[in-house]
């Protein structure tokens, strides 16, 4: 479709998302949407970027008008309180004033206006898996009258050792309901997961989910440790938009944020060791321009979405090759260009090579010196940079990522290639 205005929704809806600026959709959203408008569960596997949280925001939204009766309709499940937070965020910036707000179900925030937004009959519950189950286990929430449920980035929560969680909180849910599950990648335990917990779901698969985006140039640079600080500066330096830095450790992504704010950078941290308030601050301040440059482990690589973000740099090489894809995919979303730098020392060369045949890519290798000539790549032109090439399977065990992603389910009955 050309345009939200032509989606089968109700009047308010639309006139929501053009509000919010909203006009055409994405080809997540394309598929998406009509499939569960329709009723249908939807099992959907896209890369990160692709604008997965309206394509389920804009069903649930037309539900809870559709059936305004009291108690919870919808769950929303996701792996991280970020990601739980921006969800209600926007669906409170959607929602307008025939819908209440969105209760937030999470660790490490005020319980008191969690029970709050729930004692005011809030009828849409975004939570974590753990946090959810205590509010189960003590009564203080029940979905007798759930009609949806949503499960988001179901991968990372597998990662994340939630899918027994889960598995409790859906065995308690009514049968008779609608399904949405949505994950970059599928795995074993994913797809057991979506065969006893949906019914006959329709399957949306969009392009490789273990490769960068396309809109995404992809450059490495080969340099000793001692000048990674001063080739960090240059990078940011030539940007002037929003940059991400991804440190391995939370001590180095101190010392990198410390670093280049006495450098005269405005810059920013978010990890593992920093108090919720500190990091919806960071973050907050983030989006808002306040600070230009957000230094962070991976807790960031994913459930953090700011638009706009023109150069993520990768500080320290991620300890798996799917952190590659999510920390890349914070730039060049939804349809715009970005690039990602990888800073690597020459000892880390096998690295290198094990990552690129994992994820079937071919970086493109830059001298240290020739950052101040890497220019972004034009917003009108989609990157040539990137080679794509088969994965090819090298002696011994193989990497972590060399497993399946697209598992035939019992029931499929759609399928959507879109390979560039």
């Amino acid at each position: 479709m050309s345009s939200f205005t032509a989606l089968q929704i109700s009047d308010y809806t639309k006139e929501r998302l053009t509000a919010a600026r909203f006009v055409t959709p994405t080809p997540v959203q394309d598929a998406t949407i009509p499939q569960a408008l329709a009723g249908k569960d939807v099992l959907a596997t896209a890369q990160t970027g692709t604008g997965k949280t309206l394509a389920f925001l804009i069903p649930v939204m037309e539900n809870l008008l559709k059936h305004n009766t009291p108690g919870i309709a919808a769950l929303v499940l996701v792996p991280t309180r970020e990601l739980a937070m921006q969800v209600v965020e926007q669906f409170n910036a959607l929602r307008g004033k025939q819908l209440i707000p969105a209760a937030l179900v999470v660790g490490g925030l005020s319980e008191g206006d969690q029970l709050r937004a729930l004692r005011n009959g809030a009828r849409l519950v975004v939570a974590t898996p753990g946090r959810l189950e205590d509010y189960i286990d003590r009564g203080l929430i029940h979905f007798r009258a759930l009609k949806m449920l949503v499960l988001d980035e179901a991968d990372r929560m597998l990662d994340m050792g939630f899918i027994p969680a889960i598995r409790r909180i859906a065995a308690i849910l009514p049968a008779e309901r609608q399904t949405m599950c949505f994950s970059a990648t599928l795995e074993a335990s994913v797809v057991h997961l979506v065969k006893d917990y949906m019914k006959s779901p329709v399957r949306l698969a969009f392009g490789s989910t273990l490769k960068p985006s396309e809109n995404v140039r992809i450059q490495a640079f080969e340099v000793s440790v001692d000048r990674k600080p001063e080739l960090l500066q240059r990078l940011l330096a030539k940007e002037t938009g929003r940059c991400l830095v991804f440190a391995r450790t939370k001590r180095g992504a101190d010392r990198i944020a410390k670093r280049l704010n006495s450098d005269g950078f405005t810059a920013t941290m978010i990890h593992g060791d920093r108090s919720q308030s500190q990091r919806t601050a960071a973050l907050a301040g983030f989006q808002k321009g306040r600070f230009r440059v957000l230094v962070a482990t991976d807790l960031a690589s994913r459930g953090i979405h700011v638009q706009d973000i023109v150069h993520v740099i990768n500080y320290d090489l991620p300890a798996i090759a799917e952190d590659f894809i999510h920390r890349v995919g914070r730039t060049g979303r939804n349809g715009g260009h970005g690039v990602a730098s990888t800073l690597f020392a020459r000892e880390q060369r096998s690295e290198i090579f094990q990552l690129e045949r994992t994820l079937g890519i071919k970086m493109e290798r830059l001298p240290a010196d020739h950052a101040d000539n890497s220019r972004p790549v034009s917003q009108d032109r989609a990157p040539s940079a990137v080679h794509r090439s088969a994965v090819t399977h090298v002696s011994g065990s193989a990497p972590r990522t060399n497993r399946p992603t697209m598992v035939r389910l019992p029931g499929e009955v759609l399928q959507i290639q879109m390979e560039n």
